[in-house]
């Protein structure tokens, strides 16, 4: 093999899924590219070079592989897309809170043998060993997540998430989060940071209790998923370096390089200098955050500067490509910024398959993001992922 990168433009969708009259029939009208065309002086001639029309209009020639793919995962998250993207078939989350799985928790913590008491009377959250609090996450859609906040300095991060997995195996919510900050946040703070969100929805106020920054460390456990059937624990196995920058380096889980960077104009010369220094056979997950963060703030020109950089980046980049090298520049779910509402939309993603030896052939419309990492298995020589069916041959020509 010879290096593969997949680039996520976080909530960058190309249509509504069909199915969203009845899962999220708010996202009906979704079409965040199409959208951001009719609203924006948008202008992507790399991307649309590559097929970006073909895909949402029919409409153009395309130098790179192209299609689209529906999303497997229930809703339209972040955290469940990368999931899915390196492999995974998630299921169904429901929501749930502390106040009607609290009881059930505390059981199964208390069989694991840990002493759990609660933090607050008047509030459901759990208090393991006088160390951990267990809570509603007070910064998402309600009911989706329940975090599990440590304090690092009296307990081992790797202890905090020995608890959470506790946590996770008694909880159908969409995730478990478990997180802390190894530096500054103590049990005092971490109580004192406790308040009610929602009536009835309590939970740790994590930038009240000083969580992130320097020091912050964090994993996602999300439902159905299991990381060692992934791409990118797979991959690690057999020995293929995997480089996770940007929003992969919080949301999938790996061993290798991983830089968390937010900001795109920091994020892509680095991606690129760690290309271009990298031994052959490496594999780069980069996902493009600020172009989700401009949905969630239905900010229309953010989100076009954003995808605009990105053009311009790969305009430079591509040239650069080996011989045997591919790219694969997708999304993860829509973020419609004029949609009417701030949350992610239920939306189809693009798919641009591009290298030197790759042909510029439609493969389709695929039934889940998965097969993006099935592809990318195919392509390193390494055991398939558990879920998702390769497209290497229709791309390569055998």
């Amino acid at each position: 093999m010879a290096k593969a990168t997949l680039l996520v433009l976080d909530g960058f969708g190309v249509g509504a899924m069909a199915d969203c009259k009845d899962v999220k029939p708010e996202d009906l009208s979704a079409n965040t590219y199409q959208h951001l065309l009719e609203t924006t002086n948008l202008q992507l001639p790399t991307l649309e070079r590559l097929g970006l029309r073909k895909i949402a209009f029919d409409d153009g020639n395309a130098e790179a592989a192209y299609g689209r793919s529906n999303l497997a995962h229930y809703g339209a998250d972040t955290f469940m897309g990368h999931q899915e993207l390196m492999g995974s078939k998630p299921g169904r989350p429901m929501k749930r809170q502390m106040k009607e799985v609290g009881p059930k928790i505390k059981a199964a913590l208390e069989t694991a043998g840990y002493h759990v008491t609660h933090p607050k009377k008047e509030a459901p959250l759990l208090l393991v060993d006088g160390v951990v609090v267990v809570g509603d996450n007070l910064e998402s859609q309600l009911g989706n997540i329940i975090n599990v906040t440590a304090d690092l300095v009296l307990i081992s991060f790797a202890e905090a998430c020995t608890i959470a997995r506790v946590v996770r195996s008694a909880v159908d919510t969409s995730r478990v989060i478990v997180f802390g900050n190894e530096q500054r946040t103590s049990i005092e703070q971490i109580v004192a940071a406790i308040e009610e969100g929602h009536p009835g929805q309590w939970g740790v106020n994590a930038p009240k209790a000083e969580v992130y920054g320097e020091g912050y460390q964090v994993l996602h456990l999300g439902y159905g998923v299991d990381h060692q059937k992934q791409f990118a624990h797979i991959a690690e196995q057999a020995g293929v370096p995997v480089y996770r920058i940007g929003k992969t380096a919080d949301v999938i889980q790996a061993t290798g390089y991983a830089d968390p960077e937010v900001e795109t104009k920091e994020l892509l010369p680095k991606y690129k200098k760690l290309y271009l220094e990298a031994e052959d056979n490496a594999i780069f997950l980069v996902n493009v955050q600020e172009t989700d963060l401009a949905g969630h703030k239905e900010d229309g020109n953010w989100y076009r500067e954003t995808l605009e950089a990105v053009d311009a980046f790969l305009e430079d980049f591509l040239p650069q490509l080996g011989e045997g090298d591919v790219i694969i520049i997708t999304a993860d779910h829509g973020n419609d910024p004029t949609i009417g509402h701030s949350q992610h939309t239920r939306e189809q993603t693009p798919i641009l398959v591009y290298g030197p030896s790759v042909r510029p052939v439609s493969i389709g419309t695929r039934a889940t993001m998965a097969d993006l990492a099935a592809m990318l298995s195919e392509f390193a020589g390494v055991e398939k992922p558990e879920f998702g069916k390769s497209f290497l041959g229709e791309v390569y020509g055998g």
